[in-house]
């Protein structure tokens, strides 16, 4: 059977997939999606971008936001009914190469999940024959749509002792872009009232730091240049001609947003006892980590491989038992 674990987030586009009998492929993309004509002039103009048609109008997808010009980045809880989310979903089924998928599997932030409606229109759209380009398309034979930090739960536990995770309290926290969602199992079941979302997330952070950019040097790096420094793992940007050392920013921009984040997360956790497991997942793990550590000091803190990736890792893993 073959599988695609999908995450397609506000910033990352994180793909997995191959025939659950063998080993699986797994691909990270930046989620910047567009028409074509948004690229900037010149060129390389189509370099790096996969071209698909939404609603009859050609998208370019999986390129870096900041390459984008008067466009405006999506933002907002709507996010999977939009052109750019579909032109994405229709840029990452043609760059699997395959003209049938038995099962994709994805999620929604917590909240979101939450709402039957959403959760319902979103498997709807995604399922059946997807016309990706012009003269191209997939069926997608079955869809699945799950809460996104239990992706991350579903990766840990083929890592973890499975005796222990048949008991134990686990608490994940996914840190993305856009949304920092928590869920909360306890013996292998999820604890609705106990999980969660919060706007604290990512971009927040990105925003705190470059805003005390702008108060030491007088001008912004801009929140793109930064989540795309992050992206390429790159510990500095240029401003003014000059090379300035971001970490520091990220770091005291940190202190200022996780803790509200983590505030939200601790109010709806009031009714449980304490988790014996903290997994972090998502592309704000780093940022996280040792807040987390000071918050849960007795509980087990995992930080898997390649956190940006464990949803999609996880969904894939489910597809195992469909």
């Amino acid at each position: 059977m073959f599988c695609i674990g999908l995450d397609i987030g506000y910033s990352n586009v994180k793909l997995v997939y191959g025939d659950t009998s063998g080993p699986f492929s797994q691909q990270l993309y930046p989620a910047g999606a567009a028409p074509v004509d948004r690229l900037p002039e010149g060129i390389g103009r189509q370099d790096h971008a996969v071209q698909v048609r939404v609603q009859g109008e050609s998208y370019a997808a999986l390129v870096e936001p900041a390459r984008l010009q008067d466009w405006n980045r999506v933002l907002h809880a709507d996010y999977p009914d939009t052109a750019a989310y579909r032109a994405l979903y229709q840029a990452a089924l043609l760059t699997v190469g395959r003209d049938t998928v038995d099962v994709l599997i994805t999620g929604l932030p917590v909240a979101q999940y939450q709402e039957n409606g959403r959760r319902a229109a979103l498997q709807q759209a995604l399922q059946g024959v997807q016309a990706v380009t012009a003269q191209r398309t997939v069926v997608v034979h079955a869809v699945t749509v799950v809460p996104q930090p239990v992706g991350a739960y579903l990766d840990l536990a083929w890592r973890y002792d499975a005796t222990v995770l048949a008991t134990a309290r686990v608490l994940v926290l996914d840190p993305g872009f856009f949304s920092f969602d928590w869920v909360f199992v306890n013996g292998g079941e999820v604890r609705q009232r106990a999980s969660g979302t919060s706007r604290q997330a990512t971009s927040a952070l990105l925003e705190e730091a470059d805003r005390l950019i702008q108060q030491d040097h007088g001008g912004r790096v801009g929140r793109e240049r930064l989540e795309q420094a992050l992206r390429a793992g790159e510990s500095q940007a240029v401003l003014y001609g000059h090379y300035l050392a971001l970490t520091p920013y990220l770091e005291r921009a940190a202190t200022r947003t996780v803790g509200v984040a983590l505030a939200a997360l601790r109010d709806t956790l009031r009714h449980e006892a304490e988790a014996d497991i903290v997994l972090l997942a998502g592309g704000g793990a780093r940022f996280f980590e040792p807040p987390t550590r000071d918050l849960f000091p007795r509980s087990d803190i995992v930080v898997p491989p390649e956190p940006v990736v464990a949803n999609a890792r996880g969904f894939w893993r489910y597809g195992h038992g469909l």
